[in-house]
């Protein structure tokens, strides 16, 4: 059986006909089923069926039963009809029969092997059994023609009947069907409905509403029938078998993949590789005009190859079999020498299935297996395992090492979009509103395993997420003006502890993004890029980091401590960056590059690996700690906020009043903890007799006070402090100021 591609389209305008099959008298023993019901004696039994194609009668070689349904038989009027028992009520009301009794109940068993006679030849019709049957419609019973219909066909092949499709190339009844010869099978339905009434064989015509194969392109319903093809076979030389073992070697992403094409694999049918195009890569096979002998074989085969290579495809459709035959073949079965060639083309699913010689084995740069297929979940079905046989076949392996499937884009409400629905969103219209950037941000930004929504509130917010992300890197950019890795940097040793606590979780990005990026979850690069920069850096580290930054002196060790931090969380950022937002870490790096004659394109630069040496996980702890507190500190800054005792955080002084292990594990960081907190003064308490305004329910025995700083506001690092004006040469700032206004190395 040949498949095309087809869709299925509602139709209301086919013939629903019930008609009856009386049980063949023929060889009694077998057929009569009196001695097994002696209630059918001297009755005429007939067998009941239903079907929408009424051309198909002609070629009805046998009835279909369920194993496993029980069946009935029915007397009306002293004539005996067998049905399914779940089907029986339905059907008759359908058919208009009221007045019935129901002789025998029985399993379809009892019936195979049978014969019936077909109402419009004087042939018999074979009772099989098939789980195909269903009790969604008709009667239970279902006409079966081999030559129409995969189902069909594989009843035929399992009861070894005559795979008889009666119909030639133009869908007209060949000379061998009486009554119907050279009529177009559809025009033929009315007249086979007729036969049917004069024969009394008709017992109910009315007409239903159901779906039928149509063709996707021209729309108009297919005709089924069997004909001769080519096949691989799956057994033969046992490609099923080897097929499912390399399945198992293969990386299937997401892992669900794998258990789809195995089930496939598993019980898939002969791959039919032959279609009767105009024009495709042919078939390389020829017949013998004298005797119809089939001549192929590597050499014919491989001398055609060679005329491809010199003339094109195309000359197997231009020049004649003897101009693309060796010279001097002769038919091995009669010694002909004149030939035809085979018309039928490949299955243009075996074309791109072997995809793979051409592209990798024709070039030395590349290697097979390839690395990686990708395509969308219907391609188990298509080219992961049209390229799967192909290579299993011929090489003995698979032809990929990882398979990813994606799914498919469809809008917020998950709806398939559609130009009638309206819902299409164009890349073309992405790019030009929001640019390319914005555009691969969401193929990396969603979980490519499940259907990916496109909305314009989906891209607005990754526009938001992408502005976050560049505005970190532009705050980086900004606070390097003045500043030279190759003179300027301090050692790893030498520099601020929160500074290498922003290393170290530097660190764990660049494990996320290399591990989220072998994995091919893109999702994952894109959420820890964000997070990074929104939570670690944005909402921590460079809001404490402003004060070192705008108040030391410029070339001071704190300030030069957080330039060295900063340019190697940029230099890094930028190319984990790079092969999802191509164009803004190639932006970024023209900044950078100048600084070290670094590569031209941060393209050409080595993905970041994991400075184990900037690794500390005892420091991590620490600040894990004191990141806490500070969250903790957050939420008491807030209350006091809306109780109208501070303005800004800088307004307060905070007192912290904790545990000894917690007093122990602070103490160190007493004179950072304003900065670390975004606070004026910060005082460090064991108190445990008065009662503070905010105490935490995260950290048992933290307890908080929020106060208004004392002193004036220093113009320069707006910080209250009590030594504002004491300086009468610079009354409006503090001590720390004016001892960096006057450092000589500023």
């Amino acid at each position: 059986m040949s498949s095309t591609s087809t869709a299925f389209s509602i139709n209301s305008a086919l013939n629903c006909l019930a008609f009856s099959k009386r049980l063949s008298g023929i060889s009694s023993s077998v057929n009569d089923l009196s001695h097994i019901f002696p209630s059918l004696r001297d009755r005429q039994v007939s067998i009941i069926i239903w079907t929408t194609t009424p051309w198909t009668i002609p070629a009805n070689l046998a009835l279909a039963l369920h194993p496993e349904f029980p069946y009935v038989a029915v007397v009306v009027d002293n004539e005996v009809f067998i049905l399914a028992k779940g089907l029986l009520e339905e059907s008759f009301k359908a058919m208009g029969i009221s007045h019935y009794k129901i002789l025998e109940e029985f399993q379809a068993k009892i019936l195979e092997g049978r014969r019936c006679l077909h109402p419009l030849y004087d042939r018999e019709s074979k009772l099989i059994l098939a789980s195909y049957v269903t009790l969604d419609a008709g009667t239970g019973c279902v006409h079966t023609a081999p030559g129409h219909g995969r189902e069909d066909y594989e009843s035929g092949l399992k009861y070894n009947l005559e795979i008889y499709s009666p119909v030639d190339d133009n869908g007209k009844f060949t000379d061998d069907v009486p009554l119907f010869s050279g009529q177009y099978v559809f025009d033929a339905n009315s007249q086979v409905i007729e036969k049917l009434r004069e024969a009394g064989a008709l017992i109910k015509e009315d007409t239903i509403e159901h779906t039928y194969p149509h063709c996707w392109r021209c729309k108009n319903p297919l005709i089924l029938r069997a004909t001769e093809q080519w096949f691989i076979s799956m057994e033969k030389n046992g490609l099923r078998s080897k097929a499912l073992s390399c399945i198992d070697q293969v990386t299937w992403l997401p892992s669900w993949g794998r258990d789809r094409i195995y089930g496939m694999v598993e019980n898939r049918p002969d791959w039919c590789i032959s279609r009767q195009r105009s024009w495709g890569v042919p078939i390389v096979a020829f017949y013998c005009k004298d005797c119809g002998g089939l001549l192929l074989s590597k050499e014919v085969i491989e001398h055609v190859a060679q005329m491809f290579e010199t003339h094109g495809a195309d000359c197997w459709f231009s020049m004649d079999a003897q101009e693309l035959l060796p010279q001097d073949t002769k038919c091995s079965n009669c010694g002909g020498v004149h030939f035809k060639k085979e018309k039928d083309i490949l299955d243009v699913w075996f074309d791109s299935g072997v995809s793979f010689a051409p592209v990798l084995e024709k070039r030395d740069y590349l290697a097979y297996p390839a690395q990686l297929y990708v395509e969308g979940s219907d391609q188990h079905r298509g080219w992961f395992q049209s390229a799967l046989l192909t290579s299993v076949g011929t090489r003995q392996k698979v032809p990929y090492q990882t398979v990813l499937t994606h799914g498919f884009v469809v809008d917020a409400e998950g709806k398939k979009m559609s130009k009638s629905l309206g819902n299409v969103i164009a890349p073309h219209e992405v790019i030009k509103k929001y640019g390319a950037e914005i555009l691969r941000l969401w193929v990396a930004a969603e979980d490519y395993r499940d259907d990916i929504k496109l909305s314009p509130e989906i891209l607005e917010r990754l526009s938001e997420a992408y502005r976050k992300i560049r505005n970190t890197c532009r705050y980086l950019i900004g606070n390097l003006y003045d500043f030279n890795p190759m003179k300027d940097s301090i050692s790893y040793q030498d520099q601020l502890e929160i500074d290498r606590w922003a290393l170290h979780r530097l660190q764990g990005l660049i494990e996320r993004v290399r591990k989220a990026y072998e994995k091919l979850e893109f999702h994952i690069v894109y959420h820890a890029l964000y997070n990074f920069c929104t939570v670690d850096m944005s909402a921590f580290y460079l809001d404490v980091l402003k004060d070192r930054l705008y108040v030391m002196p410029k070339t001071s060790l704190e300030r030069r401590s957080a330039q060295t931090t900063l340019f190697q969380i940029l230099s890094t950022l930028v190319k984990l960056m790079a092969p999802v937002l191509s164009f803004t870490a190639e932006e970024i790096w023209t900044h950078l590059r100048k600084y070290n004659n670094q590569e031209q394109s941060v393209h050409l630069t080595q993905f970041p690996a994991i400075n184990h040496t900037l690794l500390d996980e005892g420091l991590e702890k620490r600040w894990d700690t004191i990141l806490t507190i500070r969250g903790e500190v957050t939420k008491a800054l807030e209350l006091a906020r809306k109780q109208k005792l501070i303005g800004h955080s800088l307004d307060a002084q905070i007192t912290l009043s904790v545990p000894k292990d917690l007093y122990l594990l602070l103490s160190p960081y007493l004179s950072q903890l304003n900065a670390i907190f975004i606070v004026s003064r910060v005082e460090l308490v064991q108190e445990k007799a008065r009662t503070y305004a905010y105490e935490s329910k995260v950290v048992k025995g933290v307890r908080i006070d929020v106060t208004p700083a004392p002193g004036k506001k220093c113009e320069r690092c707006w910080i209250y402090d009590v030594s504002v004006g004491e300086d009468k040469d610079h009354p409006t700032i503090c001590k720390r100021c004016v001892e960096v206004m006057s450092w000589r190395g500023n």
